[in-house]
């Protein structure tokens, strides 16, 4: 090769790295475009045609790493026609022309594919904004539906196991009260003697403490003594319910009641009657007397009568010696009354003698 040719192509390669830096791209920019090989690119500005695969693609690398960086690629294959390799036939270089501007077009379509995308860019952006919000409610409705289910399941196991619980409860509230009325002592009351505003019963000892429940139908004053010691004392208001507990060594039991048609007593849960159905309503005092004291409680009562007659026996004493001697008394008045008379008419007499005297001097 002659030193011309070498100039030639010294200036070729020179030429296009010239106007590929005057257009800013690098080898690996201009391989990204051309679709060349970057060692080709290198050979090709190196003038190294020989490490191309055929002088074909000497012809069509020149010619489109031409039209890239901005030169005429015919017109430096013409200029440079006799440096480059020769191609078999013109019509395999117009079929590389064609294959060159085919790569050209698809480059144009690629771009403006490009240019339609980035105009449609925003619309396409608001769309899936659009499908994502609408995706977003779409799964918060059925998480909270799944939420509601769920909460609807558990009220509704807890409304079960609370009824389950009350059942369980009341049940065992039944029972409890069952074995209550069972364990609980039954007092049997004999009546032993009643009149118009009292009664008294007679009762076997207690085994236990025993309930007595007084309930007001009509608002009343009532009380409870057990012993002589008060247990309860207070007004009870209409339909209340009060509770007094009897000791198992309790000897006497004293009630007293306000309004005996208003109030009912029971005794270990059994019914006391002691208004005998209705028959005496003026009842106020109910005594109940617990195991043997019945015997010394009427021995008691006899004696505080006994006590109580001697008094009167007394009284009756005092009252009749108190009239024996007031009587005396007035006789001794009476007596009395006649010696004053006297006294005053000797007086009278006395006083008349005087005047007479006067007068006769």
């Amino acid at each position: 090769m002659s030193e011309k040719e070498q100039e030639s192509q010294v200036k070729i390669g020179q030429k296009l790295q010239a106007a590929r830096q005057s257009k800013g791209y690098t080898l690996d920019d201009l391989q990204q475009l051309t679709k060349i090989q970057k060692r080709y690119l290198i050979a090709i500005e190196d003038e190294k045609f020989d490490e191309l695969p055929g002088d074909f693609y000497v012809r069509a690398f020149v010619k489109q790493y031409a039209d890239t960086v901005g030169l005429d690629g015919n017109d430096l294959l013409k200029e440079f026609d006799e440096q480059l390799p020769k191609t078999k036939t013109e019509e395999y270089s117009d079929h590389i022309s064609q294959a060159v501007e085919t790569r050209a077009s698809q480059r144009k379509t690629v771009s403006g594919s490009v240019s339609k995308l980035r105009k449609h860019l925003p619309t396409i952006i608001i769309a899936c904004v659009i499908i994502i919000v609408l995706a977003a409610i779409w799964v918060t409705a059925i998480v909270r539906g799944h939420q509601d289910s769920s909460t609807k399941i558990d009220n509704s196991s807890v409304s079960v196991s609370g009824e389950s619980r009350k059942k369980a409860s009341s049940h065992k509230k039944a029972v409890h009260h069952k074995k209550t009325k069972s364990t609980a002592q039954s007092v049997k009351l004999t009546e032993s003697s009643r009149n118009n505003n009292s009664v008294v019963y007679n009762a076997s000892s207690l085994k236990k403490d025993a309930r007595l429940q007084i309930t007001a139908k009509q608002r009343a004053w009532n009380s409870v003594t057990t012993d002589g010691t008060s247990a309860f004392s207070r007004t009870m208001d209409a339909n209340s319910k009060a509770n007094v507990t009897i000791r198992r060594n309790a000897n006497t039991v004293v009630i007293t009641v306000g309004n005996a048609s208003g109030t009912t007593l029971k005794l270990n849960g059994k019914t006391i009657n002691f208004t005998d159905s209705g028959r005496y309503n003026n009842t106020r005092t109910i005594t109940i007397h617990f195991g043997n004291n019945r015997s010394s409680s009427s021995s008691a009562t006899s004696a505080a009568a006994n006590r109580n007659g001697q008094t009167t026996r007394q009284n009756n004493t005092t009252t009749a010696t108190s009239r024996t001697t007031t009587a005396p008394n007035q006789n001794t008045t009476a007596t009395n009354r006649p010696t004053t008379g006297t006294t005053n008419t000797q007086t009278n007499g006395g006083n008349q003698q005087a005047a007479t005297t006067n007068n006769r001097q």
